[in-house]
């Protein structure tokens, strides 16, 4: 146990209130690691789902719906007694009483608090941009790119003015990180072969897709012959993959990338995250990406009963270097702390510090071609596309969604359907000009400071 810590809540009487904020990946993982520990666990989530992120761009490209990659959170801890559950929002934490302040509800106490708050896109500044070129963060965002990226072949089956057609034709995903290699080879997918004979005016397979990196390769988290397959196979699927050139300016037509103009309708954010605003609640320096420096027991210093983990955590690797945004991370992180205070609850000494084991890494490109970094192998091609696809159905949350995917993906690779494809919520028109205004070019000695250099590590 810890020295002077007690989680035992003195005088009362009663369990240890746990309070995991976040139902994420790694919240999950805590609240489920305590089933049987003798503590009461309130998890609480702004939504009521547990959503499968990793699977969100197929949502957005309109191969899966929402409801096959999200369970409510009260189905997945059903069975669990000690855990309850609560839709509200954290607004702060008082870390002297213990105490978190709701959006919605009275203030609750606790004597463990466990944050799993996630991380959510970057701009880099610009306030602007999210309304123009959304990101890939929830359910709602997905369903808006799905929109808009249908709509758009809606309207140029209308309109006959080449260039405004070719504009709506046009899609630029900015970040060639997993989110943006990914969604770049699903939307070619779409484009060149689910949508080839569904129009009359148009040829789909026309649409130009770009995948703009301000680093100098695709996907800088794998290896460098990986990324370069990954590379070599969004080109052969027809993606213009364009390297060493930052984001200048962005508008409701197009992007200016490293002087260059590029009309189009749809902009995809897929670059830079930064932690929820753990930091600011705890009164905290954020460190790298906005995230919270922990001690090697995930716990933050000074408050042996405060634990943040996932996305808003600072760890290090076995290297030194930072751990990333990833899922498996998440996860162990979780049962981790879990384990750690189910321990305390207990009496029992405490675990040997955290350690991260490296399970590898997966990307996919399109129908049948991936990569996979397991450390002692690297596979390419359609190898590693059945392993990214077992090992994605075995960690989604319930029969339902696990069969539901399996039977998409099934029809999707015979038939090149896909069944998701509605256009739901306003149906803005995206050809909002006939001779749609330019943005004003930079400066040159203006451009490199307004530029965005994404950061080499992508979501």
């Amino acid at each position: 146990m810890t020295p002077g810590f007690s989680g035992s809540p003195a005088g009362r009487g009663e369990l240890p209130r746990v309070i995991v904020a976040g139902a994420g990946f790694g919240g999950l993982a805590a609240a489920r690691e305590l089933a049987r520990a003798p503590v009461q666990v309130t998890v609480i989530d702004r939504h009521n789902y547990h959503l499968f992120q990793p699977l969100l761009y197929q949502v957005a490209t309109a191969a899966l719906s929402p409801a096959d990659i999200a369970e409510p959170i009260r189905v997945v801890l059903r069975r669990q007694q000690n855990a309850t559950v609560l839709l509200d929002e954290i607004l702060g934490i008082d870390t002297g009483a213990r105490r978190v302040e709701l959006r919605f509800g009275a203030a609750r106490e606790y004597d463990y608090l466990v944050l799993a708050t996630g991380s959510q896109y970057t701009y880099f500044g610009h306030n602007d941009w999210p309304r123009l070129a959304p990101g890939l963060k929830s359910i709602d965002d997905a369903t808006l790119i799905r929109r808009r990226m249908l709509l758009a072949f809606e309207e140029a089956e209308t309109i006959s003015d080449p260039v405004i057609r070719q504009r709506l034709l046009t899609f630029v995903l900015v970040g060639a990180g997993p989110t943006g290699v990914e969604m770049a080879g699903a939307l070619a997918e779409l484009a060149h072969s689910t949508l080839s004979r569904d129009f009359r005016h148009i040829n789909p397979g026309t649409a130009h897709i770009l995948l703009v990196e301000a680093g100098p390769r695709v996907l800088s988290g794998f290896p460098e012959r990986l990324a370069a397959f990954a590379r070599y196979s969004l080109e052969r699927m027809g993606v213009e993959v364009v390297l060493d050139t930052p984001i200048e300016a962005i508008d409701q037509n197009g992007v200016v990338a490293r002087g260059r103009r590029i009309e189009a309708a749809n902009v995809i954010w897929c670059a830079g995250v930064e932690a929820s605003p753990v930091a600011q609640w705890l009164g905290l320096p954020a460190g790298k990406g906005g995230r919270v420096r922990v001690a090697p027991d995930l716990s933050v210093p000074g408050h042996p009963e405060l634990f943040v983990i996932g996305d808003a955590a600072l760890v290090a690797g076995p290297r030194g270097e930072p751990l990333p945004g990833l899922a498996p991370v998440a996860k162990q992180q979780g049962r981790y702390v879990g384990a750690l205070i189910a321990r305390r609850a207990l009496g029992e000494p405490a675990p040997q510090p955290f350690r991260y084991r490296d399970e590898g890494a997966l990307a996919t490109i399109g129908r049948h071609s991936a990569i996979a970094d397991l450390g002692w192998i690297r596979l390419t091609g359609f190898a590693a596309w059945v392993l990214w696809g077992v090992v994605h159905i075995f960690f989604l949350i319930g029969f339902r969604n696990r069969m539901a995917v399996f039977l998409n993906w099934i029809w999707a690779w015979l038939t090149y359907g896909r069944g998701a494809r509605l256009i739901t919520g306003e149906t803005t028109p995206l050809a909002v000009a006939t001779h749609p205004p330019r943005l004003a070019m930079p400066a040159k000695d203006e451009r490199r400071r307004g530029a965005v250099d994404v950061p080499a590590a992508g979501p």
